[in-house]
């Protein structure tokens, strides 16, 4: 977390696909990925679902519980899970909410025995870029959904 910011900012839990904030993340970074790259469509392979996201967090600011960040893991193989709608609306960004988030879905990561996280983020997205670069993610080629993406950047991090 940031060091402008303590520790127990925020809580993360578990929540159900369908839960109300977990949709409005969602649709929140829908939008503002619509309008990044103007047009609804975007998406280079199938949206997740329930049905292949493994878990979904939402993280929420501990004084007023105000969702503040979501993200979740759609399993890869037995070793590996992808990074699934990580998203901080932008009034919450530069407060530590993003790596809060990106910590829980490592250590959920972890607890399920994987060994290894990857994503994928557009190339237009200048600020999950460097989180996910300082956090320690590296580039790889495109993998699965993405090989033939032109605007897709492909990360992994060995947990």
């Amino acid at each position: 977390m940031d060091s402008d910011h303590p520790a127990g900012r925020f809580t993360v839990s578990a929540v159900d696909w369908d839960d109300p904030d977990a949709v409005a993340l969602r649709l929140a970074q829908r939008a503002e990925i619509d309008e990044l790259y103007g047009t609804p469509d975007s998406e280079p392979g199938p949206a997740p679902t329930r049905a292949d996201v493994a878990v979904f967090f939402v993280a929420r600011d501990a004084a007023t519980g105000e969702p503040v960040a979501c993200g979740g893991l759609r399993m890869l193989d037995d070793a590996a899970a992808e990074i699934k709608r990580m998203f901080v609306p932008v009034q919450w960004r530069g407060r530590g909410a993003s790596v809060t988030m990106l910590s829980a879905l490592e250590a959920e990561a972890v607890r399920r025995g994987l060994t290894h996280l990857r994503l994928e983020t557009g190339e237009r997205q200048a600020a999950a870029i460097r989180l996910y670069e300082r956090e320690g993610y590296t580039r790889i080629p495109p993998f699965g959904y993405y090989v033939d993406s032109a605007i897709s950047l492909c990360y992994e991090k060995a947990l």
